[in-house]
């Protein structure tokens, strides 16, 4: 009944059912799994600006989990949900940067920019990053 329901929202654009019914596809619950279906959905709620959908997304594009495989297309999206204030997207943005991953040229000081932001909002993975750039001297001044 629950992805009967996800569906209907789904298909009138609601954008966190889109990406509730992507999770359903991407695991098998409730239907049967189909990765390329989930993100055709994760697609469909990251357009809309949904930044939790678009690191969904960047996950897929990382891994080639449903869709081939594309550096570029990962970064592209960590990037609009890390511009929402995603502290998650935020911190995979500065990993991103840290080890010149996605598409993006090895930045250590955009790196610290985006631990610092993740960080800021209390993400605790991104607080230890950022604190190992200040211990390494990696990004900003060695503190």
């Amino acid at each position: 009944k629950a992805t009967r329901l996800l569906r209907k929202a789904a298909k009138q654009g609601l954008a966190s059912a889109q990406e509730a019914l992507g999770g359903c596809f991407a695991d098998g619950a409730g239907v049967v799994q189909d990765e390329e279906e989930a993100v055709k959905l994760y697609r469909q709620a990251a357009e809309q600006g949904l930044a939790s959908a678009q690191i969904l997304l960047g996950r897929c594009y990382d891994k080639g989990t449903g869709v081939a495989a594309d550096h570029e297309t990962v970064a592209r999206c960590y990037r609009q949900a890390a511009e929402q204030g995603l502290a998650a997207a935020q911190h995979v943005l500065g990993e991103c940067y840290a080890g010149g991953v996605g598409g993006l040229v090895q930045n250590g000081e955009e790196a610290a920019r985006f631990y610092r932001l993740a960080a800021d909002q209390g993400l605790a993975l991104a607080q230890l990053d950022l604190g190992r750039c200040y211990a390494q001297g990696k990004g900003c001044v060695e503190n």
